[in-house]
């Protein structure tokens, strides 16, 4: 399963732009193909300090794809390469292939 991590904050207007974009196209996948994470900056110190210029940030499966502004189309191109990806793995991590 590929994971979809928003890092964001409470009245944040991008951050909530990013959420409508990431449920929108997370639709668009099997239930069990992309899991979706949302965390608070504010819930963690690390994030923070980390992230703060930046929100919303999204990460697929912890990397980063993109901060400020998310693009429909990129996502989409990224969660389809992960979720390929991610099909192509075993539950220990090795590739079947």
């Amino acid at each position: 399963m590929t994971t979809l991590t928003i890092i964001s904050k409470p009245d944040c207007h991008l951050c909530d732009v990013a959420r409508e974009i990431v449920d929108v196209v997370v639709a668009d996948y099997d239930e069990d193909a992309v899991s979706v994470e949302e965390v608070s900056i504010l819930d963690d110190p690390s994030l923070y300090d980390t992230w703060w210029e930046k929100i919303p940030v999204v990460l697929i499966d912890d990397r980063l794809h993109a901060h400020w502004r998310l693009d429909a189309a990129r996502l989409r191109t990224a969660l389809d390469a992960a979720t390929q990806d991610a099909a192509t793995r075993t539950p220990s991590g090795k590739d079947t292939a």
